[in-house]
């Protein structure tokens, strides 16, 4: 079975400067998730997507693929990540020669997760037959209970059910998307514009390997927890 592992850099960021090139724990962030995704050992190819010389200059040095500049289109704020995973499969497939059966995309920006992590969501996604599955982690918020929006100067709760929920716990299960571990089978991936399908499943993290880093804030917290972590080891 080949399996791709995708990592996807763009140049620019709105939050954060340079985002994926910056130092944590003394490395460019991006280094580390090619560094969790070489040591699955499980993946055919790792192959980086993006739109800047400096980050194609790490990923060779880091001796995995990347041979192709992400063209503007895919890499502006609005375009869909997963136009931009497609074309790293189709352009994979022409470079080496051959078909992969699964992709894995692992997002830069959510170092805090670790080797098990990934290797268990392909373990579950295998096991379950799935032909989409991604990462969440237990949301802290619930929209049906202490999610609220504004309609029409109207306030109320995101979701209501027939009947009040006055307890947190008594609310319905949700789960947040943690922007950590996307796999998809390759004819998902080619045909669906959206990871919801009947045959998309969840592989449950924990809140403490689930920061996403969008702004300044989730840097600092994320380089911390990652400063601890070296510590204990």
């Amino acid at each position: 079975m080949n399996i791709l592992c995708s990592i996807h850099a763009r140049g620019g960021s709105s939050g954060i400067k340079n985002k994926n090139i910056k130092l944590i724990c003394s490395k460019p962030l991006i280094t580390h998730t090619i560094d969790q995704a070489k040591k699955v050992q499980l993946f055919s190819e790792i192959v980086v997507s993006t739109d800047s010389l400096k980050i194609q200059k790490i990923a060779i040095q880091n001796k995995v693929s990347s041979w192709f500049l992400r063209n503007k289109k895919l890499s502006s704020n609005h375009a869909a990540k997963i136009l931009a995973i497609r074309d790293t499969l189709i352009r994979s497939e022409s470079f080496f020669k051959k078909n992969f059966d699964i992709i894995v995309d692992l997002d830069a920006t959510s170092p805090l997760r670790n080797v098990a992590d990934i290797k268990n969501a392909l373990i579950f996604f295998k096991k379950k037959s799935f032909e989409i599955l991604f990462s969440v982690c237990d949301a802290r918020k619930n929209p049906y209970f202490n999610m609220i929006e504004v309609v029409n100067n109207k306030v109320k709760i995101v979701k209501k059910r027939k009947f009040s929920i006055v307890r947190r716990q008594d609310a319905p299960k949700v789960y947040e998307a943690n922007a950590s571990i996307y796999i998809w089978k390759r004819d998902a991936l080619l045909k669906n514009e959206t990871l919801f399908t009947k045959k998309t499943g969840v592989f449950v993290m924990p809140v403490e390997r689930s920061m996403d880093i969008d702004n300044k804030l989730d840097f600092e917290i994320v380089s911390y927890l990652m400063k601890k972590n070296a510590l204990k080891k």
